[in-house]
């Protein structure tokens, strides 16, 4: 019997109760139809992040030709590189952020925030359910990596779909429709990033874009075309996805334990914390591969060289080796070392602007309202590697 039955609809909508079991039997285990080894606790999901012979090593989608935009946007991405090309290539695009685009988004930022949650409010005007994921969640982190790109007005709304298409591919049991559309909004996104490049090019501005297209290190480096267009496809695939799904997580970990809701109100300095734990509670990415380019030994296990290990980060997030009483909210958790982001080398580099997003849109449902409730059952994805919600319903009372 497999660790993880991945088909049941039971685990799909919530994984914590069978990772639990998980951890009593073993903290790695093989997934015979998965073909890898998974680490169920912290320490070995940690371990797995870290250990510099475990490696993210992209091998393309075959056939190739089928698969040609999906695969260049992979081979040229820094998630899917080893030093020295992660080194170089993290060492650059961490210099374009280093030239304050975080902060300088942080007003706007909050602005947008704030009137995303009037609209809510208005429309709901305390008694109508509203969808918040289509209503903030969603709109919210596409509206600021396009922001940050400079991507134009008239064009943001293509942004989302692609990056919805794209990051179904990294679901278990695809369709060969799923696919499909995947390279297929990989095939366009380069092509719109491409022509916007060009443009950039003869026009600069102070958007990241811009500074990506001119930045050259001491050594003369600079990105390639490729490396160009798969860094802004990967801010938005992994930056606004995570987001979103942290938003509408964390949202309704909040309705469902109105006491934390409160505790949150009253206290509104607990709101740092707050986002770090909506992280840990309900992880928005749940499972990270990593291929091992020597035989390891993790968890009491031998990982082969070539043989894949994930570590599942909802499983780490919830070891009661790490934390005190992990299947309950606490807004105010202090000793919180989730691994949400990832640890070690790729550790992710949107981390600031992730928590700067989720502190303004917490933060405006807090000042904004007075009153927050769910208006009918979340819908959740039927996915489980990036784990959402496709609906949620709520009233908001001004």
């Amino acid at each position: 019997m497999p660790p993880l039955d991945l088909h049941a609809p039971s685990f799909v909508d919530d994984p914590y109760p069978a990772f639990a079991r998980a951890r009593t039997e073993g903290p790695v285990q093989w997934h015979e139809e998965l073909g890898l080894w998974l680490a169920f606790t912290h320490g070995e999901s940690n371990a797995v992040l870290r250990d510099r012979r475990l490696g993210r090593i992209w091998s393309d989608k075959e056939p190739a030709e089928r698969f040609g935009s999906f695969n260049l946007i992979h081979r040229n991405a820094i998630l899917e590189m080893e030093p020295p090309d992660h080194t170089r290539l993290r060492r650059l695009i961490s210099a374009a952020f280093a030239r304050g685009h975080v902060e300088r988004l942080r007003p706007w930022v909050e602005e947008l925030a704030n009137s995303l949650v009037d609209e809510l409010v208005e429309r709901s005007a305390g008694s109508q359910p509203v969808d918040f994921l289509w209503g903030m969640a969603e709109q919210l982190p596409v509206a600021v990596i396009a922001e940050l790109l400079g991507v134009p007005q008239v064009d943001r709304p293509l942004l989302r779909p692609w990056s919805n298409a794209i990051v179904k591919m990294y679901e278990y049991g695809r369709t060969p429709v799923i696919e499909e559309s995947a390279e297929r909004a990989a095939a366009e996104f380069v092509d719109y990033l491409r022509e916007l490049a060009a443009e950039r090019r003869q026009n600069p501005g102070e958007d990241l874009l811009s500074h990506l297209v001119s930045l050259r290190d001491a050594d003369g480096d600079r990105l390639t075309e490729d490396e160009l267009v798969t860094t802004c496809i990967l801010l938005l695939n992994a930056g606004h996805e995570a987001t979103v799904n942290v938003t509408g997580n964390g949202l309704l970990a909040l309705l469902e334990n109105p006491a934390q809701l409160r505790r949150l109100r009253e206290d509104r300095a607990l709101l740092p914390t707050a986002i770090e734990e909506f992280m840990r509670y309900d992880s928005p990415l749940q499972l990270f591969e990593r291929t091992a380019t020597a035989d390891v030994e993790i968890g009491g296990v031998t990982v082969e060289r070539g043989q894949k290990i994930a570590a599942l980060l909802g499983s780490a997030n919830h070891d009661p080796a790490v934390f005190e009483a992990p299947e309950a909210l606490d807004v105010g958790r202090a000793d919180n070392p989730h691994i949400t982001f990832g640890a070690g080398i790729h550790f992710c580099i949107g981390a600031p602007l992730a928590r700067v997003e989720l502190q303004a849109s917490f933060g405006a449902l807090l000042d904004r309202t007075s009153d927050l409730a769910l208006g009918a059952e979340a819908v959740r994805r039927p996915e489980f590697v990036i784990r959402g919600l496709s609906e949620l319903p709520v009233v908001l009372t001004a």
